[in-house]
């Protein structure tokens, strides 16, 4: 076990005795249980410079980019920025006409390595993805969280396709740099959408008459409209440079109510609050695959 898991695992134990002795509102609650929750990944960033990374790693095929990089992610080599979850509020109304008010945790940018001062946003693999996501007490997106995340982005960049090399690392940083040059370079507040795809959790992965697929989605344009629509034709160990990795907590709350995800997403009732499709069961990719 890494040392940032187990200091999470520690902290578990002090989130647990808070949830039992708190009466706050289901919003306060679970902003709470984020914040302590992450509290120890935040104080640990790695201090290895991000470009001496990138440089050793430039030259490594893309079948063992992957086993350097995500040790070195879940070992604090993440800008804590990744970690300010945010809120997306937003209002569904189901089909026997129920109203629900819907509350969502989210990382406010696309997984990077580094740290604060300096990061790149790093593609991954599904079964990468899955795999940081589970260590962190999160999931990927559906299409409809995607959707919903964009609405409530408080930054909206134009999308910046790229044409040549787009597995290679070098153009992975390349659109980073591109991404930052929009920001000017700096941590926006909120939430910033527009600047890559999704890999998203769908069981139309399994509707594909070819295995190991992986389900990418969104890149919205400045008109709300997405370059992307679902899309399953990739095998799932391709990635590039437009892929992005966006976390989604494992908790949630609909009409002050907190619920895990997984839970909604398989209850006929309430799954439509979070996923548009008709087979909205939880999906996970296998780690380690």
């Amino acid at each position: 076990m890494n040392r940032i898991v187990k200091q999470l695992f520690k902290h578990a134990l002090a989130l647990t005795a808070y949830l039992v002795l708190s009466s706050c509102g289901s919003s306060n609650m679970l902003q709470k249980e984020i914040a302590l929750r992450f509290h120890p990944f935040v104080k640990v960033e790695k201090t290895i410079p991000i470009d001496s990374v990138m440089s050793d790693l430039l030259h490594v095929p893309v079948s063992q980019r992957e086993d350097s990089l995500v040790p070195y992610m879940l070992n604090g080599g993440m800008p804590a920025y990744n970690f300010h979850f945010q809120k997306v509020a937003y209002t569904y109304r189901s089909p026997s006409g129920k109203k629900f008010r819907v509350r969502l945790w989210v990382s406010p940018d696309y997984l990077s390595v580094g740290n604060n001062e300096k990061f790149v946003r790093m593609p991954l693999t599904p079964q990468s993805a899955q795999l940081v996501a589970d260590t962190f007490h999160a999931l990927l997106p559906t299409t409809k969280m995607v959707d919903e995340i964009y609405k409530a982005a408080s930054v909206k960049l134009a999308p910046v396709p790229l044409t040549e090399n787009r597995d290679s690392l070098a153009t992975f940083i390349k659109h980073n740099e591109i991404i930052e040059d929009q920001l000017k370079r700096k941590i926006p507040d909120g939430i910033v959408a527009g600047i890559k795809k999704d890999v998203v959790q769908s069981n139309a992965v399994f509707e594909n008459p070819k295995s190991n697929r992986v389900a990418i989605y969104g890149w919205h344009q400045l008109n709300g409209i997405p370059i992307q629509p679902l899309y399953t034709g990739h095998v799932d160990w391709y990635v590039d440079y437009s892929h992005g990795i966006r976390l989604i907590y494992e908790k949630m709350s609909i009409n002050n109510k907190i619920y895990f995800v997984k839970d909604v997403l398989n209850d006929p009732e309430l799954s439509g609050s979070i996923c548009d499709e008709s087979n909205c069961k939880l999906m996970r990719y296998v780690p380690g695959k």
